[in-house]
């Protein structure tokens, strides 16, 4: 199995968990005299089977990303946390130019009842050229995950 497909059914694994939640919540209680909709009991042992492979299916991905070594010398999990950090970069650089070209986080400019000038303390011309080095630097990182996503074999 390649990496990429553990990584679908681990996503099918935790959707199927949240919806079991909910099954066996709204069955966990009932009216007196009628019967629930469904057995919480089994619906509770079906969502403790799931979640035990999805354990396995995490173990599993963890183990193989942190094995597996691709373009540029590093591990999968490296290119991970790379990437991770680089999207939060790219959201503080971002907010910054946006809050210095006074914009909120909505898009509009605010409006203040002062007859004061607002100046701006960053230069949001480099701001924003700096959060497009840094979008293009997310977007080979992806490509290069989800490459080796395709490209690599689950380890047992």
């Amino acid at each position: 199995m390649k990496l990429a497909e553990a990584l679908a059914l681990r996503a099918d694994a935790a959707r199927r968990v949240e919806q079991l939640r909910a099954r066996v919540v709204s069955s966990a209680r009932y009216q007196e005299g009628e019967e629930p909709a469904e057995n919480a009991g089994s619906l509770l042992a079906e969502a403790g089977e799931v979640l035990d492979e999805l354990e396995g299916l995490i173990r599993r991905i963890n183990r193989t990303n942190a094995h597996v070594v691709i373009d540029g010398g590093g591990t999968l999990t490296d290119a991970l946390a790379r990437r991770d950090v680089l999207r939060l970069r790219h959201s503080v650089i971002t907010d910054a130019a946006d809050a210095a070209a006074g914009r909120d986080r909505h898009g509009g400019v605010r409006q203040l009842r002062s007859e004061l000038r607002m100046l701006a303390t960053l230069p949001v011309g480099e701001l924003r050229a700096q959060a497009d080095v840094l979008a293009r630097e997310i977007r080979e990182t992806d490509v290069l995950i989800q490459r080796s996503n395709w490209e690599v074999d689950l380890l047992d």
